[in-house]
């Protein structure tokens, strides 16, 4: 079991070298790389159990609530199963106990890596009362520890507008749509960025019938505009109801439904409100301006390239540092932090092209840069795709919807993006990006034209893609 900090086992004896608040991926290879290192450390958390928002309510339960989704929909496809299978009636409640199994074998792993590590774990409230002292409220009452450094991993959560009642049982965000006990007709999403996105497609395949209300002109402008076209189809072709630019006024409850009212005077009507729009910080709370730090508006921390904020020796790791935001990075951003707090060094710095996976239905990822920024740059480029449709992988599977595209320079054939979209996309990216990662000359779209792939596979579509780029040069 994890070491939790009884009061007869409190650490009272010494200062140590790192105390980390939060167990999130960012406070999790923050302890992990410090114990490791050979440092005394401490993590604090204030939920019951360690892996923060990623595990119990943001990434871990919703690709799992996806994928149980994905297989309902793959069985109904089947010409075997599909009339069985289509006659079962399957619930939003249902498919989230699933989710639960993944997330206490989640939890149990984790715990696992603390107690092998040596790393102690305090369940409780920390807030700053001095320049190296932390005042924590546990379950047995308030304590305090010093410490020479500090690493502040604490995430964030859904922002909330105030005039907006999510006391209501038909209002929600993206934590408290996990403890939907119903499955409704109809659900309004405001908010059409990745969260909005993904969700849109998992109640979609549900057979909700789905309102995505987004207040810009496109769905997920950082990608690349190929990509956004082609999702926003598939999801109007599913049957999403998608309006851009639109801006909400108010929001009414009654006992059964929810009207969403748009500034432009329109008004949705639909059994659930679920509210996907911004996060915030975690950092109320923390007392921060005791060490002299001061979040933005939004909650979020500036920090160095060595993720120091203001105080030098407190450092911010993850979403409450804002962008990227993902998991995969903010664990990174744990490790590089606690290696500069243990030795005052960055032997590491988090690698500038990381690779973005959108969980909607078809997937989508990418990687690099997209036409729009080559465009605007001035860059020599050329394209190459693919369509899995022509893939005899995606044949055999019928996951024929999507596409992988390769953007590379014209003359020194150089990887410069990759754009996935379609079944696996979050998998086969990674193919391209460990080529694109390689020293200039082998970076180039010509590995993938020399290079043997087994057959069938979808990681076929690289040699087609970059055949299909090589021929228009």
């Amino acid at each position: 079991m994890t070491i939790i900090l009884r009061e007869s086992l409190w650490p009272f004896e010494k200062e140590h070298d790192l105390v980390v608040i939060g167990s999130g991926p960012g406070g999790e290879g923050a302890s992990m790389k410090a114990a490791k290192d050979g440092a005394s450390v401490v993590m604090i958390e204030r939920y019951r159990e360690v892996g923060g928002g990623c595990t119990h309510w943001a990434t871990i339960p919703s690709k799992a609530l996806r994928h149980q989704v994905s297989q309902v929909l793959e069985m109904r496809r089947n010409p075997f199963f599909g009339p069985v299978v289509s006659q079962l009636p399957v619930t939003f409640p249902q498919l989230l106990r699933a989710a639960e199994g993944v997330i206490a074998k989640q939890v149990a792993m984790r715990r696992d890596f603390y107690q092998r590590n040596h790393v102690k774990v305090v369940f409780g409230e920390a807030r700053f009362v001095g320049p190296n002292e932390l005042e924590i409220a546990t379950s047995s009452g308030k304590r305090r520890l010093t410490s020479k450094k500090f690493v502040v991993a604490v995430g964030s959560r859904p922002y909330r507008p105030k005039e907006i009642d999510f006391t209501h049982p038909l209002v929600r965000d993206s934590d408290t749509i996990l403890n939907l006990d119903q499955s409704p007709g109809s659900i309004t999403i405001y908010g059409a960025g990745v969260v909005g996105c993904e969700y849109a497609s998992i109640f979609r395949n549900l057979g909700l019938k789905v309102n995505l209300i987004h207040n810009r002109e496109k769905l997920l402008s950082f990608l690349d505009d190929e990509i956004v076209d082609a999702l926003a189809y598939h999801l109007r072709d599913q049957g999403i109801l998608i309006r851009h630019n639109e801006e909400y006024e108010r929001v009414d409850t009654f006992g059964d439904h929810v009207v969403l009212h748009l500034k432009s005077g329109k008004r949705i009507k639909s059994d659930l409100l679920l509210w996907a729009q911004g996060r915030t910080g975690n950092t109320e709370g923390l007392g921060l301006d005791t060490v002299g730090v001061t979040p933005d508006s939004r909650g979020q921390l500036k920090v160095d390239d060595h993720f120091r904020t203001e105080a030098q020796h407190v450092y911010a790791v993850g979403d409450v540092i804002g962008y990227p935001s993902l998991a995969s990075a903010s664990y990174d951003q744990g490790r590089f932090a606690s290696h500069h707090a243990v030795h005052g060094q960055t032997v590491n710095h988090l690698v500038e092209q990381i690779p973005t996976g959108i969980y909607t239905s078809p997937e989508i990822s990418s990687l690099g840069k997209t036409e729009r920024e080559l465009t605007s740059a001035g860059i020599p480029y050329e394209v190459g795709h693919t369509l899995f449709r022509s893939l005899a992988r995606a044949q055999i599977t019928g996951n024929t919807v999507g596409m992988l595209k390769l953007l590379f320079h014209r003359d020194t054939l150089e990887l410069l993006g990759i754009h996935c979209f379609g079944d696996q996309a979050a998998e086969i990216v990674h193919i391209g990006q460990a080529i694109m990662s390689q020293p200039a000359g082998a970076n180039t779209i010509e590995y993938f034209i020399n290079t043997t792939f087994n057959y069938p596979t979808m990681a076929e579509a690289y040699r087609v893609a970059a055949l299909n780029g090589v021929n228009r040069l």
